[in-house]
């Protein structure tokens, strides 16, 4: 018989311990032996499915990645500041990357780099790559909600078998690292988090349609744990996730895209794969470049939004720790990674479609620090953004000649998140959501405009 309840977990959880992020334990849901592949050919066969479905794929590099050591290099600026990597050519004349991306170079054409993020704050916190929102301000009671808890609130889900928002991001032991949540749209709109608490419940091993026979017992366990919840308050959010738990026991749909096994090993081997049980620095995300291909098919299987968090960029230098040994060993990964989702949501015609936004929360300092490293630098940021049907092979923006303050075209986050929403067919001029005291918020801050660079 098919296990609902997972781990016991001694804080969060209801009175019979049990957490309710973790109530169900999910074997792989294979019911028919279909693969990914054909039931979206079933579903795009579908009369009633003509309208192209939009999604976000949004990259977290956590700690804060080097601009000047990725897409804004300064060849001729004093060595401190330089360091010792080199431009090399695009495929898009004029526009020039670091040597250690041979492959994104080739790629340039498709690729839209923003040089020039203002307004970033100053400390580790990941809030605004996920809302779009300054954390310094002030903000309603219960904080503002995450892009991807936004657009389930606005939009809903494109297929029920799929929850509107898919996290992938991997907890961090530091905080602030972390997603910020739903805010005051409340836990309805949490994401499904397959790599989170949830990950230990989630066998992608096969299940039977013998295992899943038995709906009246399936239905009472559902029953006896609302019931059991029903004092914490919680029902909505937990109405919720029992419909989308149903959607994943009743569908293969999810799990079969979750199930790299099920991919071709020939793109698996493109994107390549990494160690998700080794953290970076103890406190960042693992290095795992499967994870964009797990992004790239569960916006195939139906999600709107799909996050995920990838590596520690936070390179202060120190022993063993310098920026530039670090570099060398994560920059050649990221290019093959990076460039493997561009050419495979080309691929597979999800490039007018599917937007994705790689960035941290700002940029590190021009000088390079006595213990080999750059520090924090909140006045200038970075982005490489493609897909979306985005106007690419561009540069926006430019840095002065120590890379340390933007001097052309500044661009702010809720000017990026206002192009996300933009390219999801969000009309970010009316569309709002109420907080908790039922005053309608505006999605992103100062009314700020999609770029018109890129639309």
């Amino acid at each position: 018989m098919l296990t609902l309840f997972g781990q016991n977990h001694a804080q969060g959880s209801f009175c019979d311990h049990l957490s309710r992020r973790n109530f169900l334990q999910i074997g792989s849901l294979g019911l028919s032996g279909l693969t990914l592949p054909r039931l979206l050919q079933a579903e795009a066969a579908n009369p009633a499915n003509k309208k192209r479905q939009k999604s976000v794929i949004m990259i977290y590099l956590v700690g804060g990645p080097p601009h000047q050591d990725m897409i804004d290099l300064k060849p001729d600026a004093p060595k401190e500041i330089a360091g010792p990597w080199q431009p090399i050519s695009t495929n898009v004349p004029g526009i020039e990357i670091c040597e250690a991306f041979p492959r994104m170079a080739q790629l340039m054409d498709k690729m839209v780099l923003v040089r020039s993020i203002v307004g970033s704050q100053s400390g580790h916190d990941a809030i605004q790559c996920f809302n779009g929102h300054d954390p310094r301000k002030p903000k309603p009671q219960g904080g503002w909600p995450q892009f991807g808890s936004t657009v389930s609130k606005v939009q809903g889900a494109h297929v029920e078998s799929a929850p509107p928002f898919i996290s992938l991001c991997y907890p961090c032991t530091h905080g602030p690292y972390n997603e910020p949540g739903p805010g005051y749209l409340g836990l309805s709109h949490s994401p499904f988090r397959p790599m989170g608490p949830t990950r230990h419940d989630m066998v992608l091993n096969g299940i039977s349609l013998e295992r899943l026979s038995d709906r009246k017992q399936l239905l009472q366990s559902i029953d006896n744990f609302k019931r059991e919840a029903d004092a914490s308050g919680m029902m909505t959010g937990l109405d919720t996730f029992t419909e989308q738990a149903m959607g994943v026991l009743t569908s293969s749909q999810l799990a079969e895209a979750l199930d790299l096994s099920k991919e071709d090993p020939e793109t698996v081997k493109r994107y390549g794969t990494g160690d998700p049980t080794k953290f970076i620095d103890s406190n960042g995300a693992p290095r795992v470049p499967q994870s964009m291909l797990a992004a790239r098919r569960l916006v195939e299987a139906g999600a709107r939004v799909v996050t995920l968090n990838y590596s520690k960029w936070d390179w202060h230098g120190g022993k063993n720790n310098t920026i530039f040994k670090r570099e060398a060993e994560d920059f050649p990964v990221f290019d093959q990674c990076v460039s493997a989702l561009l050419e495979d949501l080309h691929q597979r015609g999800l490039d007018e479609d599917c937007t994705v936004a790689i960035w941290g929360e700002f940029g590190r300092t021009p000088k390079i620090s006595a213990q080999v490293g750059r520090d924090h630098w909140p006045r200038v940021n970075s982005a490489i953004l493609f897909g979306g049907g985005m106007k690419t092979g561009q540069v926006i923006g430019a840095t002065d000649r120590l890379g340390g303050e933007a001097v052309d075209r500044p661009v702010t986050f809720p000017e990026l998140f206002a192009t996300l929403y933009h390219n999801l067919g969000i009309d970010t001029d009316h569309t709002t959501v109420e907080d908790f005291s039922g005053r309608p918020q505006y999605l992103v801050e100062g009314h700020a405009k999609p770029l018109p660079e890129l639309i």
